[in-house]
């Protein structure tokens, strides 16, 4: 693991506990309410379709809130994550609502390589998930190898228009970082994590990647993937842009002018022919 990666897992270990004790994920309700699902699923519903008995993978999972409700419209599924401390929230999660998932331990690249190959019907990456990989090329090749023929990717993520803005300007919609994968890393340094918590983080640094749309297509394509489905939406679960959004009933959030001025996130699907 190189210094970016062991920075960004580092990061993860520490914010797991928080997100788990946020009200942002929620994870006292889906406790309480056996039929309650995540906002992120319930935004992904109408796309995602009839999951039912579906052998699914969860990559780069967190604290499972969206495995559970992927397990919750009847998949038989399993969450593959890095980060040690985030995957024991997801077990203790999965355990106190009575469902079984398996839970693995790996790098997303390895996914093929502790899974079986070639088994899967649904691979579902959840959103805010492909900022952390450097190269989207080893992430397709995964994908691929782990659908069976016909089996399915469902991605919803933030759009690389938007991970190209720079959010400190709250007046104005300016480009200032990468839109298309680069082999520098964006680096961040904060001490605040993107849930409404008090503590602050030891762990300040991280490395981010943005890759383009085009890029992430080709790449799918390349490993033998066939494109279904591309929607760029109008909304993401997280205040992006601060100052210059508002929040929905549904979770989501959008731009309070002209919304229409740029996508903020897209769910991509594909089969594996």
């Amino acid at each position: 693991m190189d210094r970016s990666q062991q920075l960004n897992r580092d990061s993860w270990d520490e914010r797991a506990p928080l997100h788990a004790a946020s009200k942002d994920y929620e994870v006292e309700r889906l406790v309480g309410q056996p039929e309650h699902l995540s906002e992120t699923v319930r935004f992904d519903l109408p796309r995602l379709g009839d999951i039912q008995g579906l052998r699914t993978v969860h990559l780069q999972c967190h604290i499972g809130t969206d495995t559970l409700s992927l397990a919750r419209l009847g998949a038989q599924v399993c969450g593959l994550d890095y980060s040690a401390a985030s995957l024991l929230e997801a077990r203790r999660l999965a355990e106190r609502c009575g469902t079984a998932i398996d839970y693995v331990q790996a790098d997303v690249y390895e996914a093929d390589r502790v899974l079986p190959a070639g088994s899967f019907d649904l691979v579902y990456t959840g959103i805010g998930a492909l900022c952390w990989l450097p190269g989207i090329e080893p992430w397709a090749r995964a994908v691929a190898a782990l659908l069976k023929p016909g089996g399915r990717l469902f991605l919803r993520d933030g759009h690389p228009m938007l991970m190209a803005v720079n959010e400190d300007h709250q007046d104005r919609l300016q480009l200032e970082y990468p839109y298309f994968e680069h082999e520098a890393p964006t680096v961040w340094h904060t001490d605040q994590t993107y849930v409404d918590s008090d503590q602050r983080l030891t762990r300040t640094e991280t490395h981010e990647w943005n890759h383009g749309l085009g890029e992430v297509i080709s790449a799918l394509l390349a490993h033998g993937l066939q494109l279904t489905g591309l929607v760029e939406h109008q909304s993401l679960p997280w205040e992006a842009l601060p100052g210059q959004m508002d929040k929905g009933a549904d979770g989501e959030w959008r731009l309070r002018h002209a919304p229409q001025r740029l996508p903020l996130s897209y769910t991509l699907q594909a089969i594996k022919a």
